[in-house]
């Protein structure tokens, strides 16, 4: 008997340990079944929400970008203008500055055919016009004859 009331005590923590468990397994269970049915009920208009919610930032987020567009424009014409300007400016101090060149190349080239006997271009159409003039002359003379 002794066994008996020893066996008895030993296996009722054991039955009440299963017991526990059961219930703690039992409402999981529900607390499962309990969200899934929120969640289906309430998961739509949510859903909903979050819809709503994305395209409120998708249109501030446009907005944002669109006056970020705006501005860099703006700055990139300002540049532009002002690049134009310092091109022409550039360029009509490049020009200067090969008009010199060209001016003093062609000076030095004269003073070299010059010395070396070469008649420049003035020289040569001073003669042609002396020419002119004698032919003129000449014809005029050989008429009276």
């Amino acid at each position: 008997m002794a066994k008996a009331i020893l066996k008895k005590k030993v296996q009722e923590p054991a039955e009440h340990a299963a017991g526990e468990v059961r219930s703690y397994a039992r409402k999981i269970w529900l607390a499962g079944i309990g969200a899934y049915a929120k969640a289906g009920k309430e998961g739509v208009s949510y859903i909903k929400e979050l819809i709503k919610t994305g395209e409120d930032v998708e249109k501030s987020g446009k907005k944002k970008i669109d006056a970020e567009i705006k501005a860099a424009n703006t700055e990139i014409a300002e540049v532009k203008g002002e690049v134009k300007a310092e091109l022409k400016s550039v360029k009509g101090k490049v020009e200067l500055q090969l008009d010199r060149i060209e001016s003093a190349f062609d000076s030095r080239v004269a003073s070299a055919l010059n010395r070396i006997g070469i008649p420049s271009k003035h020289d040569v159409e001073t003669l042609s016009a002396k020419l002119d003039e004698l032919t003129a002359l000449l014809e005029r003379v050989a008429r009276k004859q």
